[in-house]
């Protein structure tokens, strides 16, 4: 299994900034994808951005230029840079890892945007 572990979320104004960061550690296979997804109370998880161990990227439409995935192999450690944030990004945030043998989640991190 991976484990994960993430750090980086908090309280911030509406036009905000925050940058979440995930360390992952364990059996770690050389090709993987690393990610975030979130869940809003009542909501169903969704996909906010993920990236490949090559660095191809995929992003939510909602978060399309104002958020920015990246990673760093050596420590096997993603970030999401989160900018311009909006009340409606409000939620628990998710890092996950996955590979060809299965999907491992981190244990959440809450993001609140104030208006």
């Amino acid at each position: 299994q991976v484990q994960l572990v993430e750090s980086g979320g908090g309280l911030v104004q509406a036009g905000g900034s925050l940058r979440l960061s995930c360390a992952a550690s364990g059996s770690i296979f050389s090709i993987n994808a690393m990610g975030w997804y979130r869940q809003a109370p009542g909501k169903q998880r969704e996909l906010v951005a993920d990236i490949t161990r090559g660095g191809s990227t995929d992003y939510a439409d909602s978060v399309k230029g104002r958020f920015t995935i990246s990673r760093d192999n050596a420590k096997n450690t993603v970030y999401l840079q989160m900018n311009s944030l909006k009340p409606e990004d409000t939620a628990v945030y998710y890092c996950t890892y996955s590979d060809y043998r299965f999907r491992s989640w981190g244990q959440g991190t809450q993001v609140t945007v104030s208006s």
